[in-house]
């Protein structure tokens, strides 16, 4: 009995075993994610209560990741709000933190809540102009809530979640256990979002085991403050989503995080287009030549450009000498990075697999009739270019099939209607069946 209840998705099957609620749960003609059954139902009595508890110390992970699960938490009023229900919990996954008292044990591991409650109850005598102070008031209320249940949680080993105040940072930072640690940003309705950190803060213990760390937000402030005043010794992989900042936020953040270049090996940057007033245009990829283990690098910058060319290109290859995934997503599509500089670049990278970037397809400036060095390594291969259609593309599928032999097509980079690479993935498939050539095979 313990195993057949150790995994559960939603509340729907506690709540059914209860016998007044398993008809309308179980339904036939009713989906599984439909809450509207609950419309008009009683609380359970304190003998369901009972019976609900009986299978819920059982459960080891619960999910309920939909916004329409709070219909059932009226169910459970019965239960006072800071009752665990569910003892031998070790991962959860929330919607929202509103109800988070009932779901926290002693023996919880993984946690993962996407949001905190922004609804506002309706009043009659709330005037439009007073929303947006009530929401912040409510939102930094909740945000100070989940920070003080975070607080009670001693052996979490990954935590995803909306922005923590400092003494939940602090909590956190002398945890032994914890490894994997994600901030996302709460969503709302009006303005600028709000962070529970108070900017007169001491250094924290550091984050010994720590090895992975994530941010989304709108603003690279609040993750700028944690890389400044927090240590993580361990940290192998760091990923952020951010509107585009400044110039000058960004060589913040990346100033704060290049502490760690001793010690990163995977690093992911997005910078999200919907922040166009404070967007800078130019990135420059010499940011991130001082992390010298990097095993992956992406660089998603959908509205402003990362310049590359042949000797920057080179001087990156050469700066990540384990690099395994390199792929740079950016509005340039003229690009300066020919032929001859990815080969060049390509020769102090022995261990890249994955490469995507723009690239001169017009500007041939290598002779494909000399013996080439093929490169056995590199597997995908995903290229953009301004020229659509491709008027050499028999030329690019030979110097494709000649100088990357495991690379089975060419994918573009941009998300358009037309696929500039197909006419040259078609050259290369005729090239492989006329020489046997079978990708990944011996």
């Amino acid at each position: 009995m313990d195993l057949l209840w150790a995994e559960v998705d939603r509340l729907q099957p506690l709540l059914g075993c209860v016998a007044r609620l398993h008809p309308l749960i179980y339904r036939r003609s009713r989906m599984p994610w439909d809450d509207t059954w609950t419309e008009g139902i009683e609380p359970l009595s304190a003998d369901e209560i009972h019976q609900f508890l009986r299978h819920s110390a059982r459960i080891r992970s619960l999910s309920m990741p939909s916004e329409s699960t709070d219909r059932l938490f009226p169910l459970l009023s019965i239960i006072p709000p800071e009752t665990c229900v569910f003892p031998r919990l070790e991962s959860l996954t929330l919607f929202t933190s509103t109800h988070l008292g009932l779901f926290l044990s002693d023996t919880l591991r993984h946690c993962s809540i996407f949001d905190v409650d922004g609804k506002l109850p309706q009043s009659p005598t709330v005037h439009d102009d007073d929303l947006e102070d009530l929401l912040d008031e409510m939102i930094l209320d909740q945000l100070s809530m989940l920070s003080s249940r975070i607080r009670s949680c001693k052996q979490l080993v990954t935590l995803t979640c909306p922005p923590l105040d400092w003494e939940a940072w602090k909590h956190l930072s002398n945890l032994p256990t914890l490894m994997e640690m994600g901030i996302r940003e709460v969503r709302r309705e009006f303005g600028v979002p709000l962070w529970p950190l108070d900017w007169h803060i001491a250094n924290l213990t550091p984050f010994f085991n720590l090895t992975v760390l994530s941010f989304t937000v709108d603003s690279p402030e609040y993750p700028i403050t944690i890389l400044r005043h927090s240590q993580f010794p361990s940290l192998k992989r760091f990923w952020i989503m951010v509107a585009a900042p400044t110039a000058t936020e960004a060589n913040q953040l990346f100033r704060a995080l290049s502490h760690y270049k001793q010690t990163l090996e995977q690093l992911t940057v997005i910078m999200s287009s919907y922040n166009q007033g404070s967007q800078s245009k130019n990135l420059t990829i010499t940011q991130f030549f001082c992390f010298t283990q990097l095993r992956l690098l992406h660089l998603d910058c959908a509205e402003s450009r990362i310049y590359l060319d042949n000797n920057l290109l080179l001087e990156a290859m050469s700066a990540w000498p384990h690099i395994e995934f390199f792929k740079i997503e950016d509005s340039g599509r003229n690009s300066s990075v020919t032929f001859r500089g990815l080969f060049t670049a390509l020769s102090q990278c022995p261990q890249l697999e994955s490469l995507r970037l723009s690239i001169d397809i017009v500007n041939i400036d290598i002779d494909i009739h000399a013996e080439p060095i093929p490169n056995t390594t590199l597997r995908a291969l995903d290229l953009e270019t301004s020229e659509d259609p491709i008027e050499n593309a028999e030329v690019l599928a030979r110097i494709i099939f000649t100088w990357f032999p495991c690379v089975e097509q060419v994918s573009k980079i941009a998300d358009t209607d037309s696929e500039p690479w197909d006419e040259v993935n078609m050259h290369l498939i005729s090239l492989r069946a006329g020489t046997g050539r079978i990708i990944g095979g011996p």
